[in-house]
């Protein structure tokens, strides 16, 4: 019965682990101009599958780091696990914003040009790094 308690704990985190990693999508397809489904699957942009990869991966860390935080009990947890997923994505939106605001030109823009830009690899290491602040105020 322990198996089947922890199986169904694993899939309600994966639930809501996935659930952010999709917002988070959404949240640098609203950043960015143009949709992110036709720059990335149909003409295979490299500024738009790194800055959404670096996204995906920064969220998995914070909510790595908020299920092994989570607080005791499985509602607690998920609870916990959403808020600071919530509160990294947040984190992450804003910091794409501070970036396109301290740098020379429109960063969402770059999302859409073909050649891979420096400036891509700036924005995702923000996300990566923003992700990993709040991964450690998380434990």
């Amino acid at each position: 019965m322990t198996l089947l308690i922890d199986i169904g704990s694993c899939l309600a985190y994966g639930i809501v682990g996935t659930l952010l990693m999709a917002l988070g999508y959404a949240v640098v397809d609203l950043l960015t101009p143009g949709r992110l489904h036709d720059l990335i699957w149909t003409e295979r942009n490299r500024n738009a599958s790194l800055i959404v990869s670096a996204n995906t991966l920064g969220i998995a860390v914070v909510v790595f780091s908020a299920i092994m935080a989570s607080e005791d009990g499985l509602l607690l947890g998920l609870l916990s696990t959403a808020g600071y997923g919530l509160v990294g994505l947040v984190l992450m939106a804003l910091a794409f914003l501070i970036l396109d605001a301290l740098t020379p030109g429109r960063l969402g823009s770059v999302v859409a040009e073909t050649e891979l830009h420096p400036a891509a690899w700036v924005n995702a290491s923000a996300h990566v790094a923003v992700a990993l602040v709040v991964a450690a105020a998380i434990s």
